[in-house]
């Protein structure tokens, strides 16, 4: 897909209701976890936001994605998008995902046009519900890793991320007593399953709609 017709589509879609739910549920593991679902959120959640930052490389339209590093965590070496929580000196979403972009991959703020944003989801093991915001930006940037929160940064294309053959399911134990029936995408042989998969299942219907 050509980078210019990428972002036309892109644009096209966001001017559509969002697919919401229904296109997070597509990714979801099982059972569902229907407290993300529900419209009255803990009083004492946390906020944040996620940068989906598109540019063009050999014309077409690619994505980072980032490795979380080992650590004693919930979310501990899994795929994610760049972002993080909203600080209190932050004046909005949009700019947290900017800034923590700019901090964990080196993405000059001042270079990424914001064309929207998608449905907030709640990620209930760390309390956190999160905007997704959608950038784009001319040429490439030059993602430089903080060591402390990215373990590698996963270059894909949007071509790759509607592939059907990387769209996959598998088993996850989650404790000796639990286990998730889970899809995700295989991206670069890592596995994007959780949050992140579902907010790009919600990506490739925002796509869908906007041709």
């Amino acid at each position: 897909m050509e980078f210019d017709g990428f972002i036309e589509i892109l644009r096209n879609g966001l001017k559509s209701p969002l697919p919401g739910v229904d296109a997070h549920l597509s990714m979801s593991p099982r059972p569902v976890n229907w407290k993300r679902f529900e419209s009255k959120r803990p009083e004492n959640h946390r906020k944040g936001a996620v940068l989906l930052l598109f540019y063009p490389q050999g014309g077409e339209p690619f994505f980072p994605l980032i490795k979380r590093p080992e650590y004693e965590g919930v979310h501990s070496g899994q795929i994610a998008l760049p972002g993080g929580k909203m600080e209190p000196e932050d004046p909005d979403l949009v700019f947290t995902a900017l800034r923590e972009a700019s901090e964990e991959v080196g993405v000059n703020p001042d270079q990424v046009e914001v064309l929207g944003q998608m449905t907030d989801l709640y990620i209930a093991p760390s309390n956190f519900l999160v905007t997704p915001v959608i950038g784009i930006t001319q040429t490439k940037p030059e993602f430089v890793p903080e060591v402390k929160e990215v373990a590698r940064i996963i270059q894909t294309t949007v071509k790759h991320l509607s592939s059907p053959e990387i769209r996959k399911e598998k088993i996850l134990e989650i404790s000796n007593s639990f286990s998730l029936n889970t899809p995700y995408f295989e991206v670069d042989d890592e596995m994007v399953w959780g949050a992140t998969a579902m907010i790009l299942g919600e990506l490739l219907q925002l796509l869908e709609r906007g041709k």
